[in-house]
């Protein structure tokens, strides 16, 4: 097969991948988690059920790829807030601020209890506590964090404090969270 047709085909189960991922989250908000059929995806989404079902057994698997799609995409906007924040502290805070907002902004429907119950959602918070502990010890290299706490155990203080956001009630209340966190990460005087 010809590297173009192969690059083709790529393409193409990519864009119908997304294009059913989208529609389906769609849907699901529109109508409810349970109120969603293969078949109304299969029909929004413009391919047929046949289709539909090589890609992904049911709705539910639809939900779980979509849901991995956005925990990369947020990861990724994690690591650009990082990329474009000045000294170690300020990358620290600038994360910890991001991942809280993003936290206040996902919370309480259906659709997040059931897709919080899964494995990838523990493989995606390793990754974030390693991330975190990387901006951690790089703080604390240059004397923003305290010193008398791992990085492993600051950035779990951090994970479990930041999930408070997701009650608060305005983004007013997420900053002044992850204030609170920041102090508690100072070294002690």
């Amino acid at each position: 097969m010809p590297k173009l047709w192969k690059e083709t085909i790529a393409a193409h189960r990519s864009a119908v991948r997304d294009a059913t991922l989208d529609t389906t989250a769609a849907l699901v908000a529109e109508r409810g988690l349970m109120s969603v059929t293969m078949s109304q995806i299969a029909e929004e989404t413009g391919i047929g059920r046949a289709t539909l079902y090589k890609y992904f057994s049911d709705v539910e698997a639809i939900l779980f790829a979509w849901h991995e799609r956005q925990i990369a995409r947020h990861l990724e906007h994690l690591v650009d807030v990082r990329d474009q924040a000045g000294d170690a502290g300020e990358r620290l805070e600038a994360v910890l601020r991001a991942y809280a907002l993003n936290s206040n902004e996902h919370h309480g429907t259906e659709l997040a209890a059931l897709l919080h119950r899964d494995e990838h959602v523990a493989r995606a918070q390793q990754q974030l506590s390693l991330f975190l502990r990387s901006l951690i010890t790089d703080a604390q290299s240059t004397g923003h964090v305290r010193h008398d706490l791992s990085p492993d155990e600051l950035a779990r203080y951090c994970l479990h404090a930041l999930t408070a956001a997701s009650g608060l009630p305005s983004k007013a209340a997420v900053r002044r969270l992850v204030m609170v966190a920041l102090a508690g990460l100072q070294q002690p005087s």
